[in-house]
């Protein structure tokens, strides 16, 4: 068998190239519309829990379908719409920590690495976030947020205590570092449950998650 000239064989990949370029642009700009589009939605109807999990999952298909630049470029596309439509402060709300996030599940995935590590990585990631948020939104307001975390954390440490029969007034260092645990079991949670809307619907998308633990699988009857 005679092997094709070089000339020839560029010729037949160029059309290729010509076809994936606008397909992965308009993949892109679809998908970073979607994630602006639920993150607006959910800001002005809100729907309780529903929406938030799918907040970084378009970005993460980006990832998934075209690589690291297209996720990039859909994190800053997403950030930008925002900003026009909702203005700069609520649009960096959305890109940090949710569109850096769906950029960092769709490498976790990408490479299929377990859920305990893109899980883990999503959760600080998140954590983060809710500090940035907390310093933006404290400078913003000229008030510090942090004091209303510790007070509601108060009262949670405070009604433990009770219950325990501890008579003990909780230090500052237990409430800060309690503050901390609960923003952190937030994260990790609200991450597991990010990762299971994944699993179930990028299944059926055709751009499949590395799979859950098995007791992950038996509890969702799976399979």
């Amino acid at each position: 068998m005679t092997e094709k000239p070089v000339d020839q064989q560029n010729d037949l990949r160029q059309p290729q190239l010509k076809l994936d370029a606008p397909l992965r642009m308009m993949e892109t700009a679809f998908l970073a519309s979607t994630a602006s589009l639920i993150w607006f939605i959910n800001f002005y109807f809100p729907l309780g829990p529903l929406l938030r999990i799918f907040f970084p999952v378009p970005i993460a298909l980006v990832y998934l379908r075209w690589g690291k630049r297209a996720a990039w470029m859909g994190a800053v596309t997403s950030g930008l719409l925002l900003s026009v439509l909702m203005g700069p402060i609520r649009s960096l709300l959305f890109v940090m920590p949710f569109a850096f996030m769906g950029v960092l599940l769709g490498a976790a995935w990408y490479r299929r690495v377990p859920w305990i590590v893109s899980i883990s990585l999503g959760a600080v990631l998140g954590t983060l976030g809710v500090f940035f948020r907390l310093w933006l939104l404290s400078l913003l307001s000229g008030e510090d947020l942090w004091v209303y975390v510790i007070n509601q954390v108060t009262e949670i440490v405070e009604w433990i205590f009770l219950r325990l029969g501890i008579l003990a007034s909780p230090s500052t260092s237990l409430i800060n570092s309690g503050a901390i645990a609960l923003i952190i079991f937030n994260n990790f949670l609200y991450l597991f449950i990010v990762h299971i809307a994944a699993w179930l619907l990028l299944d059926r998308l055709g751009n499949p998650i590395p799979r859950p633990p098995r007791w992950v699988q038996v509890l969702m009857d799976y399979e």
